[in-house]
């Protein structure tokens, strides 16, 4: 009796289509990752000062929050199609549409982190001889690197999603794969491209988890306060 093929039957779950099509697979995985880890860094690096630029009063946050709004509310084909004049059918062109749909999640994470920052905290940093920027990067920014990380990793977990979209140009990592096995519905391809796909937001949004933790170890720290009531919660 001749043995199954999973790759002639078509089947969803195909352990042969894993060992024939690993380099393959393994190309569209590394091009999904620094896609996605390229369009993020970027987005960070314009959403920092933009959010700067917004908490110096209404005049600037109305007109910043309201222009990356838009932007992230652009349909991805009209964006590649409103960029593809600039920059032609190339990885340039989904990473700017990419860095564009991050920045109106890093832009209000960034703002809202800077403005809970305490205001005494501030003040006792003006009083030992900060300035302004050193009061930027020595106390505003680490007191608001909650919120920042928070609004990476929903960034980064949603730019993993949307970087298939780059398939229409060629440049989607594993959505080119699964929009080359759309037409013939090919299972394996299809179920295992977008598997990849959960596990990498999975993995990035864990390994982003994990820096927040290492950068931000005093929310880990249970006040006697907090850990009282801790106490009398499991004793009830």
């Amino acid at each position: 009796m001749a043995e199954r093929n999973c790759l002639v039957a078509n089947d969803w779950i195909c352990g042969e289509y894993l060992r024939s099509r690993s380099q393959e697979l393994t190309d569209a995985t590394v091009q999904h990752i620094w896609i996605t880890a390229l369009s993020v860094l970027i987005g960070l690096a314009v959403a920092f000062p933009l959010a700067l630029l917004a908490r110096r009063g209404r005049h600037f946050a109305g007109p910043v929050l309201g222009l990356t709004t838009v932007l992230y509310t652009v349909p991805s084909l009209a964006m590649f199609s409103l960029l593809l004049p600039l920059f032609g059918l190339s990885a340039a062109l989904v990473v700017t549409g990419l860095v564009l749909y991050s920045l109106t999640i890093l832009v209000r994470n960034i703002l809202a982190g800077l403005e809970a920052v305490p205001q005494e905290a501030r003040e006792a940093a003006q009083g030992m001889g900060y300035g302004p920027g050193r009061l930027l990067w020595e106390v505003e920014l680490p007191l608001a690197l909650p919120a920042l990380m928070a609004g990476l990793r929903i960034a980064t977990v949603s730019t993993v999603a949307l970087t298939t979209v780059g398939s229409l140009v060629g440049k989607g990592g594993l959505g080119n794969l699964i929009e080359d096995a759309l037409p013939s519905f090919f299972k394996a391809q299809v179920l295992t491209a977008s598997v990849l796909c959960v596990v990498l937001a999975v993995v990035a949004d864990l390994l982003l988890l994990g820096l927040q933790r290492l950068l931000t170890p005093w929310t880990r720290i249970r006040t006697p306060a907090a850990q009282a009531g801790l106490a009398t919660t499991e004793a009830g």
